[in-house]
């Protein structure tokens, strides 16, 4: 068996997988980075941002309960500090309707010793005790102002770096769900997961085990299997390589997200993944798409009414498919039998 040394980015063992026992259905989990309002195309700055959003965070919490799904609030410090935002989520978190986890965007959140710029803006590229120093100061924040220490972290912009496993197990977490397996973000800065795997996996280092909930991307086309070597070679030149690939059917990137995802997409990639037997479907979105004009995604009332009726489609399909809803809490619980001894 090969011993991993606290690392994201080491190939897992096998016997690390986290696979489906034969009378398993795959389930879905739905993380929400919950963050502030910001301009996605301006550089990075630690002032100036906005909270606009944090009121639709109540009609979201709405839909989700009305729908019988528990997501998990992924949130970042200017969350944390928003008598709003912990009235509403706490409120849900504390009535077990929602969870709470934690999410680094290093550039606003304490201690502010680094310069800010794109490379900073991924968590993984900064020392490691200043690294250490913004985690710690985002998982005390959440403790005292939700009452619960969250055992789940994302890294903003999905940045984890070759010491963030470890950190995280001393820090108390017991999840990460960084990896967005499929994609490779070299190119600003920030990591490389373009070979990542779409199974969940126990990252061990000496502090503990650490579950890495990958967002699910799967790969469609007519090269199957295939596809995803392929569209990694190719892609290498840019995303109208890939996008050209898509266009003719040879193999197609598709993420769960309702964030540039149609809904057909969205079922499309469901059905790929039940077919893969990933135990956990993980679907992802930025909180400031729950209001019009903070994101490319959600800028007019028409697109707001469009995500939602996303979730109406992609909710029926996951129904019909067999594939039910899941708390991070169940997902640690179903993965301990494959945790390291």
């Amino acid at each position: 068996m090969v011993e991993l040394a606290g690392n994201f980015f080491a190939r897992p063992a096998p016997s690390d997988l986290v696979e489906l026992a034969d009378d398993e259905r795959p389930r879905f989990w739905v993380t929400i980075d919950t963050e502030e309002d910001f301009d996605w195309d301006a550089p990075f700055a630690r002032t100036g941002y906005g909270l606009a959003s944090i009121p639709a965070l109540a009609d979201c919490q709405s839909y989700f309960a009305g729908a019988n799904v528990k997501p998990i609030y992924l949130v970042d410090w200017p969350i944390v500090a928003d008598d709003r935002a912990v009235d509403i989520l706490g409120a849900a978190q504390a009535e077990g309707a929602c969870e709470i986890g934690a999410q680094l965007h290093p550039w606003v959140t304490p201690p502010y010793d680094e310069d800010v710029s794109a490379r900073n803006s991924y968590t993984g590229n900064l020392p490691a005790d200043l690294q250490r120093a913004k985690m710690t100061a985002l998982r005390d924040a959440i403790r005292d102002r939700f009452a619960m220490t969250p055992s789940v972290y994302r890294a903003g912009r999905y940045g984890l770096g070759t010491d963030t496993a470890t950190m995280l197990a001393e820090l108390g977490f017991r999840c990460d769900t960084s990896v967005r397996s499929g994609f490779d973000y070299r190119a600003g800065h920030g990591p490389d997961y373009s070979n990542a795997p779409r199974h969940p996996w126990w990252v061990r280092t000496e502090a503990g085990a650490i579950l890495e909930m990958p967002v699910t991307t799967v790969f469609g086309g007519l090269l199957g299997k295939a596809g995803q070597s392929v569209y990694r070679r190719v892609a290498r030149n840019g995303t109208h390589a890939g996008a050209a690939l898509a266009r003719l059917g040879i193999v197609e990137r598709i993420a769960l997200t309702p964030e540039g995802i149609p809904a057909e997409r969205a079922c499309k990639a469901i059905d790929i993944a039940v077919d893969l037997r990933l135990p956990i479907l993980n679907f992802s979105f930025h909180s400031p798409s729950l209001q019009p004009g903070n994101t490319p995604y959600v800028r007019s009332q028409a697109d707001l009414d469009q995500f939602y009726r996303w979730w109406d489609v992609v909710l029926d399909h996951l129904a019909r498919r067999g594939v039910e809803a899941i708390t991070a809490v169940d997902i640690l619980a179903m993965a301990a039998r494959k945790a390291p001894r």
